[in-house]
Protein backbone atom coordinates (compact mmCIF):
# COMPACT_ATOMS: atom_id res chain seq x y z
CA UNK A 1 0.00 0.00 0.00
CA UNK A 2 1.44 3.48 -0.79
CA UNK A 3 0.46 6.86 0.81
CA UNK A 4 -0.77 9.54 -1.59
CA UNK A 5 1.44 12.31 -2.49
CA UNK A 6 -0.73 15.19 -1.96
CA UNK A 7 1.28 18.39 -2.22
CA UNK A 8 1.48 20.56 0.61
CA UNK A 9 -0.08 23.95 -0.35
CA UNK A 10 -1.35 27.12 1.79
CA UNK A 11 -4.84 26.74 -0.09
CA UNK A 12 -5.48 23.46 1.20
CA UNK A 13 -5.47 24.55 5.30
CA UNK A 14 -5.98 28.60 5.23
CA UNK A 15 -9.84 27.88 4.78
CA UNK A 16 -10.24 25.39 7.47
CA UNK A 17 -11.21 27.23 10.53
CA UNK A 18 -13.22 29.37 8.43
CA UNK A 19 -15.12 26.33 7.48
CA UNK A 20 -15.13 24.56 11.02
CA UNK A 21 -15.94 27.73 12.69
CA UNK A 22 -17.41 30.19 10.44
CA UNK A 23 -19.08 32.74 13.02
CA UNK A 24 -15.64 33.32 15.40
CA UNK A 25 -14.71 37.02 14.87
CA UNK A 26 -11.82 38.59 13.14
CA UNK A 27 -11.37 41.88 15.06
CA UNK A 28 -9.52 45.22 14.00
CA UNK A 29 -9.39 48.11 15.88
CA UNK A 30 -10.47 51.30 14.16
CA UNK A 31 -10.34 54.98 14.82
CA UNK A 32 -14.33 55.04 15.32
CA UNK A 33 -14.42 51.66 17.09
CA UNK A 34 -13.80 48.06 16.30
CA UNK A 35 -14.20 46.52 13.02
CA UNK A 36 -15.89 42.96 12.97
CA UNK A 37 -16.16 39.94 10.13
CA UNK A 38 -16.34 36.50 10.58
CA UNK A 39 -14.15 33.87 10.18
CA UNK A 40 -16.41 33.08 7.18
CA UNK A 41 -16.73 36.37 5.55
CA UNK A 42 -12.89 36.99 5.69
CA UNK A 43 -12.47 33.29 3.62
CA UNK A 44 -15.48 34.76 1.17
CA UNK A 45 -13.55 37.91 0.57
CA UNK A 46 -10.28 36.30 0.44
CA UNK A 47 -11.81 33.97 -2.50
CA UNK A 48 -13.23 37.48 -3.99
CA UNK A 49 -9.43 39.04 -3.83
CA UNK A 50 -8.44 35.77 -5.83
CA UNK A 51 -10.75 36.47 -8.23
CA UNK A 52 -10.02 40.09 -9.05
CA UNK A 53 -6.64 39.41 -8.85
CA UNK A 54 -7.07 36.78 -11.59
CA UNK A 55 -9.40 39.46 -13.64
CA UNK A 56 -6.75 41.92 -12.94
CA UNK A 57 -4.22 39.50 -15.02
CA UNK A 58 -2.04 38.02 -11.92
CA UNK A 59 -0.69 34.66 -12.61
CA UNK A 60 0.40 31.94 -10.66
CA UNK A 61 3.88 32.94 -9.63
CA UNK A 62 3.47 37.02 -10.07
CA UNK A 63 4.03 38.97 -7.28
CA UNK A 64 1.15 41.02 -5.09
CA UNK A 65 2.81 43.81 -2.60
CA UNK A 66 1.03 44.54 0.84
CA UNK A 67 1.96 48.26 2.23
CA UNK A 68 -0.49 47.43 5.03
CA UNK A 69 -1.23 47.99 8.53
CA UNK A 70 -2.31 44.39 10.95
CA UNK A 71 -5.75 44.44 10.50
CA UNK A 72 -9.17 42.09 8.25
CA UNK A 73 -7.80 43.43 4.75
CA UNK A 74 -4.08 41.96 5.42
CA UNK A 75 -5.48 38.83 6.69
CA UNK A 76 -7.55 38.60 3.41
CA UNK A 77 -4.81 38.71 1.52
CA UNK A 78 -2.52 36.75 3.90
CA UNK A 79 -5.06 33.79 2.54
CA UNK A 80 -6.51 34.64 -0.58
CA UNK A 81 -2.92 35.97 -2.60
CA UNK A 82 -0.87 32.78 -1.58
CA UNK A 83 -3.80 30.26 -2.19
CA UNK A 84 -4.41 31.47 -5.40
CA UNK A 85 -0.57 30.61 -6.17
CA UNK A 86 0.31 34.53 -6.44
CA UNK A 87 3.31 35.30 -3.95
CA UNK A 88 2.40 37.79 -1.65
CA UNK A 89 5.37 40.28 -0.70
CA UNK A 90 4.63 42.30 2.26
CA UNK A 91 6.76 45.83 2.07
CA UNK A 92 7.79 47.12 5.59
CA UNK A 93 5.91 50.29 6.15
CA UNK A 94 9.13 51.49 8.36
CA UNK A 95 11.69 51.40 5.02
CA UNK A 96 13.42 54.54 3.52
CA UNK A 97 11.77 55.34 0.36
CA UNK A 98 15.25 54.41 -1.22
CA UNK A 99 15.12 50.83 0.09
CA UNK A 100 11.04 50.65 -1.05
CA UNK A 101 12.09 51.74 -4.22
CA UNK A 102 14.57 49.11 -4.73
CA UNK A 103 12.58 46.39 -2.91
CA UNK A 104 9.70 46.88 -5.52
CA UNK A 105 11.58 46.75 -8.43
CA UNK A 106 13.78 43.70 -7.41
CA UNK A 107 10.43 41.90 -6.36
CA UNK A 108 8.88 42.79 -9.41
CA UNK A 109 5.55 43.84 -7.75
CA UNK A 110 2.55 44.24 -10.36
CA UNK A 111 0.04 45.07 -8.04
CA UNK A 112 0.40 47.53 -4.54
CA UNK A 113 -2.06 46.91 -1.77
CA UNK A 114 -2.00 50.35 0.58
CA UNK A 115 -4.08 51.44 3.44
CA UNK A 116 -4.65 54.95 3.23
CA UNK A 117 -3.49 56.55 5.88
CA UNK A 118 0.21 55.19 4.22
CA UNK A 119 -0.30 56.96 0.88
CA UNK A 120 2.11 59.46 1.56
CA UNK A 121 4.86 57.69 1.79
CA UNK A 122 4.57 56.27 -1.44
CA UNK A 123 4.69 59.23 -3.09
CA UNK A 124 7.85 59.62 -3.37
CA UNK A 125 8.21 56.83 -5.42
CA UNK A 126 5.74 56.90 -8.33
CA UNK A 127 7.58 57.27 -11.74
CA UNK A 128 10.54 55.00 -9.92
CA UNK A 129 8.39 51.60 -9.56
CA UNK A 130 7.39 51.06 -13.68
CA UNK A 131 6.84 47.18 -12.45
CA UNK A 132 3.26 48.47 -10.36
CA UNK A 133 0.47 48.64 -12.59
CA UNK A 134 -2.51 48.71 -10.10
CA UNK A 135 -2.83 50.70 -6.57
CA UNK A 136 -5.43 49.44 -3.86
CA UNK A 137 -6.32 51.56 -1.68
CA UNK A 138 -7.85 50.09 1.58
CA UNK A 139 -10.15 52.87 3.04
CA UNK A 140 -11.03 53.74 6.67
CA UNK A 141 -12.83 56.52 6.63
CA UNK A 142 -9.67 58.37 7.68
CA UNK A 143 -9.27 60.48 4.42
CA UNK A 144 -5.72 59.86 2.42
CA UNK A 145 -5.36 60.26 -1.09
CA UNK A 146 -2.62 59.20 -4.26
CA UNK A 147 -1.30 60.54 -7.63
CA UNK A 148 -0.99 56.93 -8.93
CA UNK A 149 -2.25 56.99 -12.19
CA UNK A 150 -4.24 53.50 -12.07
CA UNK A 151 -5.81 53.48 -8.78
CA UNK A 152 -9.11 51.20 -7.14
CA UNK A 153 -11.00 51.10 -3.72
CA UNK A 154 -10.59 48.21 -2.30
CA UNK A 155 -13.92 47.41 -1.90
CA UNK A 156 -14.91 48.23 -5.69
CA UNK A 157 -11.76 45.72 -6.44
CA UNK A 158 -13.37 42.89 -5.36
CA UNK A 159 -17.29 44.00 -5.32
CA UNK A 160 -19.34 41.06 -7.21
CA UNK A 161 -16.54 38.89 -7.33
CA UNK A 162 -17.53 34.79 -6.77
CA UNK A 163 -16.91 33.87 -3.52
CA UNK A 164 -15.25 30.56 -4.50
CA UNK A 165 -12.05 29.76 -6.00
CA UNK A 166 -11.01 26.42 -7.74
CA UNK A 167 -7.75 26.85 -6.17
CA UNK A 168 -5.12 25.48 -8.91
CA UNK A 169 -3.12 22.37 -8.20
CA UNK A 170 0.63 23.60 -8.23
CA UNK A 171 4.27 22.30 -6.90
CA UNK A 172 4.40 21.99 -3.33
CA UNK A 173 7.84 24.40 -3.76
CA UNK A 174 6.29 27.37 -5.49
CA UNK A 175 6.77 30.30 -4.16
CA UNK A 176 3.70 31.77 -1.73
CA UNK A 177 5.42 34.88 -0.03
CA UNK A 178 8.45 37.21 0.08
CA UNK A 179 9.70 38.76 2.83
CA UNK A 180 12.85 41.17 1.98
CA UNK A 181 16.07 41.46 5.49
CA UNK A 182 15.89 44.75 6.93
CA UNK A 183 19.02 44.96 9.42
CA UNK A 184 21.59 43.81 6.66
CA UNK A 185 24.51 45.47 5.67
CA UNK A 186 24.14 46.57 1.64
CA UNK A 187 21.14 46.17 -0.09
CA UNK A 188 18.05 44.58 1.23
CA UNK A 189 17.53 40.62 0.53
CA UNK A 190 14.96 38.64 -0.63
CA UNK A 191 13.63 35.29 1.29
CA UNK A 192 11.27 33.54 -0.78
CA UNK A 193 9.19 31.34 1.04
CA UNK A 194 7.42 28.10 -0.49
CA UNK A 195 4.06 26.56 0.16
CA UNK A 196 5.90 23.69 1.49
CA UNK A 197 8.17 25.78 3.75
CA UNK A 198 5.31 27.69 4.87
CA UNK A 199 3.22 24.09 5.41
CA UNK A 200 5.26 22.71 7.41
CA UNK A 201 6.33 25.99 9.31
CA UNK A 202 2.61 26.51 10.05
CA UNK A 203 1.91 23.16 11.51
CA UNK A 204 5.29 23.15 14.10
CA UNK A 205 4.18 26.56 15.05
CA UNK A 206 1.16 25.31 16.11
CA UNK A 207 2.58 22.30 18.11
CA UNK A 208 1.66 21.89 22.02
CA UNK A 209 5.67 22.32 22.71
CA UNK A 210 5.85 25.01 20.19
CA UNK A 211 3.92 28.14 21.35
CA UNK A 212 0.54 25.81 22.26
CA UNK A 213 -1.59 27.56 19.55
CA UNK A 214 -5.08 26.41 19.73
CA UNK A 215 -8.60 27.17 18.11
CA UNK A 216 -9.49 27.87 21.66
CA UNK A 217 -7.10 31.07 21.40
CA UNK A 218 -8.00 34.61 20.93
CA UNK A 219 -4.73 36.39 19.71
CA UNK A 220 -4.15 39.59 19.40
CA UNK A 221 -1.08 39.74 16.50
CA UNK A 222 1.35 42.88 17.15
CA UNK A 223 4.39 41.90 15.49
CA UNK A 224 3.67 43.36 12.00
CA UNK A 225 2.40 41.11 9.11
CA UNK A 226 5.23 42.83 7.15
CA UNK A 227 7.60 41.18 9.59
CA UNK A 228 8.57 37.79 8.59
CA UNK A 229 5.03 37.17 7.65
CA UNK A 230 3.58 38.11 11.32
CA UNK A 231 5.95 35.25 12.44
CA UNK A 232 3.54 32.97 10.56
CA UNK A 233 0.45 33.63 13.39
CA UNK A 234 -2.04 34.43 10.71
CA UNK A 235 -1.66 31.42 9.15
CA UNK A 236 -1.91 29.49 12.08
CA UNK A 237 -4.76 31.06 13.18
CA UNK A 238 -6.91 30.71 10.22
CA UNK A 239 -5.82 27.27 9.67
CA UNK A 240 -7.43 26.51 13.37
CA UNK A 241 -9.97 28.78 13.40
CA UNK A 242 -8.71 31.22 16.32
CA UNK A 243 -10.17 34.44 16.91
CA UNK A 244 -8.10 36.81 15.73
CA UNK A 245 -7.64 40.48 17.14
CA UNK A 246 -5.70 43.47 15.56
CA UNK A 247 -4.13 46.91 16.11
CA UNK A 248 -4.38 48.01 12.97
CA UNK A 249 -2.49 51.57 13.27
CA UNK A 250 -2.77 51.92 16.89
CA UNK A 251 0.04 50.75 18.05
CA UNK A 252 -0.02 51.86 21.45
CA UNK A 253 -0.02 49.99 25.07
CA UNK A 254 -2.94 51.38 25.80
CA UNK A 255 -4.85 50.11 22.36
CA UNK A 256 -3.11 46.60 23.21
CA UNK A 257 -4.41 46.40 26.63
CA UNK A 258 -8.27 47.60 25.63
CA UNK A 259 -8.11 45.21 22.95
CA UNK A 260 -6.91 42.08 25.70
CA UNK A 261 -9.73 43.08 27.78
CA UNK A 262 -12.32 43.92 25.33
CA UNK A 263 -11.71 40.43 23.19
CA UNK A 264 -10.33 38.51 26.12
CA UNK A 265 -7.40 37.80 24.70
CA UNK A 266 -5.55 34.91 25.49
CA UNK A 267 -2.04 35.23 23.56
CA UNK A 268 -0.27 37.88 21.82
CA UNK A 269 3.12 38.05 20.18
CA UNK A 270 5.75 41.02 19.80
CA UNK A 271 9.37 42.37 20.08
CA UNK A 272 11.07 43.35 23.90
CA UNK A 273 9.86 47.16 23.45
CA UNK A 274 6.71 46.39 22.77
CA UNK A 275 6.17 44.28 25.87
CA UNK A 276 8.50 46.32 28.20
CA UNK A 277 5.88 49.75 27.03
CA UNK A 278 2.84 47.60 27.95
CA UNK A 279 4.30 46.40 31.56
CA UNK A 280 4.90 50.22 31.94
CA UNK A 281 1.16 51.11 31.26
CA UNK A 282 0.17 48.36 33.27
CA UNK A 283 1.99 49.64 36.81
CA UNK A 284 1.06 52.82 35.87
CA UNK A 285 -2.94 51.90 36.20
CA UNK A 286 -2.78 48.17 37.06
CA UNK A 287 -6.54 48.01 37.96
CA UNK A 288 -7.78 49.73 34.25
CA UNK A 289 -7.42 46.76 32.22
CA UNK A 290 -9.19 42.42 32.69
CA UNK A 291 -5.85 40.64 31.52
CA UNK A 292 -7.63 37.40 33.52
CA UNK A 293 -8.14 35.57 29.65
CA UNK A 294 -4.46 36.64 28.92
CA UNK A 295 -1.93 33.24 29.17
CA UNK A 296 1.10 33.23 27.29
CA UNK A 297 2.92 35.89 25.41
CA UNK A 298 5.37 35.33 22.61
CA UNK A 299 8.70 37.54 22.42
CA UNK A 300 11.28 37.39 20.05
CA UNK A 301 13.65 39.79 18.02
CA UNK A 302 16.20 39.87 20.73
CA UNK A 303 16.47 38.70 23.53
CA UNK A 304 13.97 39.84 26.31
CA UNK A 305 15.63 40.72 30.08
CA UNK A 306 14.73 38.08 32.22
CA UNK A 307 13.60 40.51 34.73
CA UNK A 308 10.57 41.23 32.41
CA UNK A 309 9.88 38.09 31.98
CA UNK A 310 9.84 37.33 35.82
CA UNK A 311 7.40 40.45 36.77
CA UNK A 312 4.96 39.21 33.70
CA UNK A 313 4.62 35.60 35.63
CA UNK A 314 4.96 37.16 39.23
CA UNK A 315 2.38 39.86 38.26
CA UNK A 316 -0.08 38.74 35.97
CA UNK A 317 1.02 34.79 36.07
CA UNK A 318 1.48 34.93 32.04
CA UNK A 319 4.14 32.99 31.07
CA UNK A 320 6.79 34.77 28.13
CA UNK A 321 7.84 32.61 25.34
CA UNK A 322 11.47 33.58 23.83
CA UNK A 323 11.52 32.23 20.66
CA UNK A 324 14.89 33.27 18.31
CA UNK A 325 14.17 33.55 14.46
CA UNK A 326 14.80 35.63 11.46
CA UNK A 327 13.66 36.10 7.85
CA UNK A 328 15.77 33.81 6.53
CA UNK A 329 14.06 31.02 9.01
CA UNK A 330 10.59 32.02 8.22
CA UNK A 331 10.98 32.93 11.00
CA UNK A 332 10.72 30.40 13.50
CA UNK A 333 13.68 28.32 14.54
CA UNK A 334 13.73 28.16 18.65
CA UNK A 335 11.63 28.26 21.49
CA UNK A 336 12.07 28.46 25.08
CA UNK A 337 9.00 27.84 27.62
CA UNK A 338 9.35 27.79 31.54
CA UNK A 339 9.21 23.70 31.05
CA UNK A 340 9.84 22.17 28.36
CA UNK A 341 11.27 18.75 29.58
CA UNK A 342 9.79 16.43 31.15
CA UNK A 343 12.80 15.95 32.91
CA UNK A 344 12.44 19.62 33.74
CA UNK A 345 8.76 19.47 35.77
CA UNK A 346 10.27 19.41 38.70
CA UNK A 347 12.89 22.37 38.36
CA UNK A 348 13.01 25.51 40.83
CA UNK A 349 11.49 28.37 39.36
CA UNK A 350 14.67 30.14 39.18
CA UNK A 351 15.76 27.25 37.23
CA UNK A 352 12.98 27.89 34.67
CA UNK A 353 13.87 31.19 34.45
CA UNK A 354 17.13 30.71 34.02
CA UNK A 355 16.01 28.00 30.72
CA UNK A 356 13.49 31.28 29.71
CA UNK A 357 16.60 33.24 29.22
CA UNK A 358 18.02 31.45 26.56
CA UNK A 359 16.95 31.52 22.77
CA UNK A 360 15.28 27.52 23.34
CA UNK A 361 15.34 24.61 22.10
CA UNK A 362 15.40 24.24 18.17
CA UNK A 363 11.75 23.01 16.49
CA UNK A 364 11.18 19.75 15.45
CA UNK A 365 12.69 19.49 11.84
CA UNK A 366 15.34 21.74 12.64
CA UNK A 367 19.43 21.48 13.24
CA UNK A 368 21.25 23.77 15.09
CA UNK A 369 25.33 23.66 15.27
CA UNK A 370 28.15 25.65 16.15
CA UNK A 371 31.01 26.11 14.02
CA UNK A 372 34.81 28.03 14.32
CA UNK A 373 36.44 30.34 11.57
CA UNK A 374 37.52 26.78 10.07
CA UNK A 375 34.06 25.16 10.08
CA UNK A 376 34.58 22.53 12.57
CA UNK A 377 31.83 21.82 14.53
CA UNK A 378 32.16 23.21 18.39
CA UNK A 379 31.23 20.99 21.58
CA UNK A 380 27.52 21.68 22.72
CA UNK A 381 29.03 22.79 26.15
CA UNK A 382 27.76 25.90 26.83
CA UNK A 383 31.23 27.43 27.04
CA UNK A 384 32.74 27.36 23.11
CA UNK A 385 31.05 29.78 21.62
CA UNK A 386 30.97 29.93 17.27
CA UNK A 387 28.89 30.90 14.19
CA UNK A 388 25.45 30.08 14.55
CA UNK A 389 24.17 27.76 11.30
CA UNK A 390 20.54 26.02 10.96
CA UNK A 391 19.34 23.67 8.13
CA UNK A 392 15.68 22.49 8.14
CA UNK A 393 12.52 22.58 5.75
CA UNK A 394 11.88 26.01 6.07
CA UNK A 395 15.50 27.39 6.32
CA UNK A 396 16.06 29.76 3.16
CA UNK A 397 18.96 27.90 0.81
CA UNK A 398 19.36 31.47 -0.97
CA UNK A 399 18.53 34.82 -1.80
CA UNK A 400 16.02 35.92 -4.38
CA UNK A 401 17.78 36.68 -7.35
CA UNK A 402 20.87 37.82 -4.88
CA UNK A 403 23.51 35.36 -4.78
CA UNK A 404 25.00 35.56 -1.55
CA UNK A 405 27.65 32.70 -0.83
CA UNK A 406 29.02 33.66 2.46
CA UNK A 407 25.36 33.20 3.86
CA UNK A 408 25.64 29.81 3.16
CA UNK A 409 28.01 26.86 3.77
CA UNK A 410 27.61 22.90 3.08
CA UNK A 411 23.82 23.28 3.08
CA UNK A 412 23.78 25.25 6.67
CA UNK A 413 22.71 29.22 6.93
CA UNK A 414 24.59 31.39 8.01
CA UNK A 415 22.88 33.44 10.64
CA UNK A 416 25.55 36.02 11.56
CA UNK A 417 24.51 35.35 15.53
CA UNK A 418 27.46 33.84 17.70
CA UNK A 419 26.32 31.66 19.97
CA UNK A 420 27.10 28.64 22.74
CA UNK A 421 24.79 25.58 22.72
CA UNK A 422 24.66 23.58 25.82
CA UNK A 423 24.65 20.29 27.21
CA UNK A 424 20.73 20.11 27.20
CA UNK A 425 20.68 21.44 23.60
CA UNK A 426 19.74 24.95 24.42
CA UNK A 427 20.67 27.72 21.93
CA UNK A 428 22.41 31.21 24.11
CA UNK A 429 22.95 34.17 21.41
CA UNK A 430 25.84 35.36 22.67
CA UNK A 431 24.95 38.78 20.00
CA UNK A 432 24.74 39.36 16.38
CA UNK A 433 28.46 38.76 14.85
CA UNK A 434 28.28 42.95 14.30
CA UNK A 435 27.09 44.10 17.78
CA UNK A 436 29.15 42.13 19.68
CA UNK A 437 32.08 44.40 21.79
CA UNK A 438 35.69 43.26 20.86
CA UNK A 439 38.02 44.91 23.91
CA UNK A 440 41.75 43.77 24.41
CA UNK A 441 40.54 41.17 22.52
CA UNK A 442 38.12 39.67 24.59
CA UNK A 443 34.15 39.74 23.59
CA UNK A 444 31.30 41.26 25.75
CA UNK A 445 28.01 41.03 24.81
CA UNK A 446 26.05 43.85 24.29
CA UNK A 447 22.36 41.89 24.97
CA UNK A 448 23.80 40.56 28.52
CA UNK A 449 24.73 44.14 29.57
CA UNK A 450 21.31 45.59 28.27
CA UNK A 451 19.12 43.35 29.81
CA UNK A 452 20.64 43.28 33.38
CA UNK A 453 20.99 47.03 33.09
CA UNK A 454 16.93 46.65 32.48
CA UNK A 455 16.93 44.85 35.62
CA UNK A 456 17.32 48.01 37.46
CA UNK A 457 13.45 49.37 39.00
CA UNK A 458 15.32 53.17 38.02
CA UNK A 459 16.10 52.24 34.44
CA UNK A 460 13.43 51.93 31.50
CA UNK A 461 15.16 50.75 28.47
CA UNK A 462 18.87 50.50 27.76
CA UNK A 463 21.11 50.20 24.32
CA UNK A 464 24.87 49.26 24.95
CA UNK A 465 27.05 49.65 21.69
CA UNK A 466 31.05 49.47 20.88
CA UNK A 467 32.96 52.89 20.87
CA UNK A 468 36.57 52.83 19.84
CA UNK A 469 39.14 53.06 21.88
CA UNK A 470 43.18 53.24 21.28
CA UNK A 471 44.38 50.40 23.58
CA UNK A 472 41.64 48.54 23.68
CA UNK A 473 40.44 48.59 20.33
CA UNK A 474 36.64 49.19 21.48
CA UNK A 475 34.55 49.63 24.95
CA UNK A 476 31.26 49.84 25.96
CA UNK A 477 29.30 52.83 26.32
CA UNK A 478 25.26 52.05 27.53
CA UNK A 479 22.52 54.53 26.42
CA UNK A 480 19.81 54.63 29.07
CA UNK A 481 16.19 56.40 29.30
CA UNK A 482 15.74 56.29 33.03
CA UNK A 483 12.00 55.18 34.26
CA UNK A 484 9.80 58.36 35.32
CA UNK A 485 10.30 59.56 38.71
CA UNK A 486 14.04 58.24 39.07
CA UNK A 487 17.09 59.27 38.82
CA UNK A 488 20.07 58.31 37.00
CA UNK A 489 23.16 57.22 39.33
CA UNK A 490 25.90 55.75 37.15
CA UNK A 491 27.40 54.23 40.08
CA UNK A 492 24.52 52.13 41.10
CA UNK A 493 24.46 51.09 37.50
CA UNK A 494 28.01 49.91 37.53
CA UNK A 495 27.31 48.31 41.06
CA UNK A 496 24.64 46.51 39.53
CA UNK A 497 26.75 45.46 36.54
CA UNK A 498 29.80 44.19 38.99
CA UNK A 499 27.45 41.05 40.21
CA UNK A 500 27.85 39.24 37.33
CA UNK A 501 30.79 40.96 34.77
CA UNK A 502 34.18 41.02 35.19
CA UNK A 503 35.55 44.80 35.65
CA UNK A 504 37.00 44.93 32.28
CA UNK A 505 33.54 44.17 30.70
CA UNK A 506 31.81 47.16 32.11
CA UNK A 507 31.03 50.30 30.53
CA UNK A 508 32.98 52.72 30.52
CA UNK A 509 30.51 55.52 30.46
CA UNK A 510 26.53 55.50 30.97
CA UNK A 511 24.65 58.25 28.97
CA UNK A 512 21.34 59.39 29.96
CA UNK A 513 18.94 59.95 26.94
CA UNK A 514 15.34 60.42 26.26
CA UNK A 515 14.91 58.12 23.62
CA UNK A 516 16.64 55.11 21.74
CA UNK A 517 15.90 54.63 18.09
CA UNK A 518 14.75 51.39 16.72
CA UNK A 519 14.66 49.56 13.68
CA UNK A 520 12.22 49.26 10.90
CA UNK A 521 11.27 45.77 13.16
CA UNK A 522 11.30 47.23 16.84
CA UNK A 523 14.86 46.14 17.63
CA UNK A 524 17.41 48.81 19.21
CA UNK A 525 19.16 50.34 16.67
CA UNK A 526 22.70 50.10 17.15
CA UNK A 527 24.26 51.23 13.69
CA UNK A 528 22.23 54.52 13.97
CA UNK A 529 23.31 54.95 17.74
CA UNK A 530 26.62 54.57 16.68
CA UNK A 531 26.89 56.90 14.24
CA UNK A 532 24.82 59.36 16.12
CA UNK A 533 27.76 59.31 19.04
CA UNK A 534 30.46 59.66 16.12
CA UNK A 535 28.33 62.89 14.12
CA UNK A 536 28.39 64.48 17.74
CA UNK A 537 32.02 64.08 18.21
CA UNK A 538 31.54 61.39 21.31
CA UNK A 539 34.68 60.91 23.03
CA UNK A 540 35.25 58.06 25.93
CA UNK A 541 36.48 59.27 29.09
CA UNK A 542 39.54 58.46 29.93
CA UNK A 543 39.37 55.94 32.88
CA UNK A 544 42.16 53.56 31.92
Amino acid sequence: MTMQNTPLLMSRILGRGAILDPDVEVVTMQADGTHRQTLKQTWDRANQVAHALKAHGIEIGDRVGSFMWNNYRHLELYQGVPSMGAVLHTLNIRLSPTDLEYIINHANDRVIFADEDLLPLLEPLWGKIPCVELLIICRNGEGGESTFKNQIDYEDFIADQATEYDWPEIDETSPMGLCYTSGTTGKPKGVMYTNRSTYLHTLTECLTDSIGLSSLDSLLGIVPMFHAMGWGLPFCASMLGCKQVFPHRFMVPDVYLKLMHEEKVTISAGVPTIWQGVRTAIEAEPDKYDLSSLGRLTCGGSSPPVSMMRWYWDSLNVEMIQGWGMTETNPLGTLSRKVAKRSHINISEDEQFENIAKAGLAMPGLEIEIFDEEWNRLPHDGEAVGELCIRGPWIASEYFNDPQPDKFHDGWLVTGDVAKIDAEQYLIIADRSKDLIKSGGEWISSVDLENHIVGMSEIAQAAVVAQPHPKWDERPVALVIVAEGKSLDKDAVLKHCSEIFAKWQLPDDIIETDSIPLTSTGKIDKKTIRAKLDAEGYKLPDLR
